[in-house]
């Protein structure tokens, strides 16, 4: 039998980008009940809308969606201006306001929502630098208000990790089931031909290129190291981190927006992944452990539950570069089997399982 058939579903997600981590879940929930309608605020122009049966609200049509600072404000009335069709279950995945979303009233209406964080631009600004200026205080004051009160119809939460099922509680007051997210890693524990004898040279960073993600330090312990890096992703920072690349003492390699089968190409080859950064959850992780590539990165928030430390990699309490590159000389002592294995605990079968479990009980 599928999942809530005979039952009017409907899945909504904040915007979609087609590279997104959240969007992957999005879509992954999604499948696991396809006669769903899918919602989102917008989508970006390089999403295939009509291959995903999106429905785009109406700030889709405004020069909002150019900006999701300027639309936060009136996020929470598009959602309730979304559409007028009731529908028996709905399902948010929300990093923003997605979860007040209202398409039936609660009585009848069953409201489950995943979280892949409450909205930092909101409750926690200082995080990745975003929504820090004091100027802003008062509106984020009255827009956190706004969270927690059009959220009160929300039946039931999910959390993509401890980390982000502390802050449901610590914001909302609020329990949640934590659900990691799903990785493919089956598409990634597939050794590209070319790599099959291939040395492993170099170390990794991978991501946006954003302050929080903390490149510059990941250039340093490259250095500190001693060993050549690769900088694969996108951002605003790319110019500086060209720059510092420039003047490395050792070889550092930029690739902007690799395609998914030369980003499994540079984990097979990478010693490490470097990932000196505080993550609610973070899938790249994952996906170089898949590739029986080791983690070295900070001891906080998702790499606590994605990294064994000692076994898969190593945790460092430190910003500094000497003790990560301390952790790159103690590689050798890791498994490449026990790295690739623990992988396999966030695979999408994993997720399914457990979201349609927990789905399924909520919803009845």
């Amino acid at each position: 039998m599928t999942l809530l058939e005979g039952r009017t579903v409907a899945v909504v997600h904040e915007w979609f980008s087609a590279t997104g981590g959240s969007e992957q879940v999005f879509l992954a929930i999604a499948g696991l009940v396809p006669h769903a309608a899918r919602y989102v605020l917008w989508a970006e122009r390089d999403a295939p809308t009509r291959t995903l049966a999106l429905s785009q609200s109406w700030l889709a049509r405004t020069p909002l969606r150019r900006s999701k600072a300027a639309a936060l404000p009136v996020m929470p009335l598009a959602w309730r201006t979304l559409d007028r069709t009731r529908f028996d279950v709905v399902i948010s995945s929300t990093h923003a306001f997605a979860h007040t979303v209202r398409l039936g009233p609660p009585e009848r209406t069953r409201y489950l929502s995943y979280v892949h964080s409450p909205a930092r631009y909101l409750w926690s600004p200082a995080f990745d630098g975003r929504g820090a200026n004091p100027l802003l205080a008062a509106p984020r004051r009255m827009l956190q208000a706004a969270d927690v009160r059009l959220s009160r119809h929300v039946h039931a939460y999910a959390a993509n990790s401890r980390e982000v099922q502390a802050r449901i509680r610590r914001y909302w007051k609020r329990d949640a089931t934590v659900i990691n997210p799903p990785v493919d890693v089956d598409f990634f524990a597939t050794c590209p031909p070319e790599q099959r004898d291939a040395p492993r040279e170099y170390l990794l960073g991978v991501g946006r290129w954003v302050p929080y993600k903390n490149f510059d330090l990941i250039v340093a312990i490259a250095a500190e190291a001693g060993l050549p890096l690769v900088i694969a992703g996108s951002g605003p920072m790319e110019a500086r981190l060209r720059r510092l690349a420039a003047v490395a003492p050792v070889p550092v390699t930029v690739e902007v927006r690799p395609s998914r089968e030369r980003l499994r190409q540079l984990y097979w080859g990478a010693r490490a992944l470097l990932f000196p950064a505080h993550e609610d959850f973070g899938m790249i992780p994952v996906e170089a452990q898949a590739c029986g590539t080791p983690v070295i990165g900070l001891r906080r928030g998702g790499l606590l539950e994605t990294v064994v430390d000692g076994e898969t990699g190593y945790l460092v309490d430190s910003l500094e570069p000497r003790p990560h590159a301390e952790a790159v000389r103690r590689l050798p002592d890791l498994a490449t089997d026990r790295i690739r294995a623990h992988a396999r605990t966030f695979s999408r079968d994993r997720f399914d399982a457990r979201m349609a479990e927990w789905i399924a009980d909520v919803a009845a």
